[in-house]
């Protein structure tokens, strides 16, 4: 089972309260363009916070097979014979390197990143995945 930091849930959360704060400050002191930024980055930061607290645990594995987080903050349950692949794609973009699980079920394509998964390595979770049952 692989969940979601809750330390970086809250800095999430946190991080919203501040923009909030800012936009409160800035409808005081009659600023309309800060507002307008405000406004969306609160929504947006917030809802990702609500999010890693609603469902942090983003990847399960079990012997039936794997559970996904799909939508918002909906599961869906994935039995081993239905997975046709898992791979990483590893991209370097600005002399960073970012991992993505990819898990393909045919009609699904499940991307899963590092951040998701704890910190733990994509390419780690993609080999025991595999060894598991695909």
């Amino acid at each position: 089972m692989w969940r979601v930091r809750r330390e970086l849930a809250v800095f999430k959360i946190l991080g919203a309260l501040a923009c909030a704060g800012l936009g409160v400050y800035w409808y005081l002191t009659g600023d309309v363009r800060g507002v307008i930024l405000a406004v969306p980055a609160t929504l947006l930061v917030g809802a990702m916070g609500v999010r890693d607290v609603l469902v942090p645990v983003r990847l399960a594995a079990d012997p039936s097979g794997i559970t996904v987080v799909h939508g918002f903050a909906g599961r869906r349950h994935v039995p081993w014979d239905q997975i046709e692949d898992v791979r990483v794609d590893v991209r370097r973009r600005f002399g960073l390197r970012s991992e993505m699980l990819e898990i393909d079920t045919g009609d699904n394509l499940h991307l899963v990143s590092g951040y998701e998964l704890g910190g733990a390595s994509c390419t780690e979770v993609a080999a025991l995945l595999r060894r598991r049952g695909v």
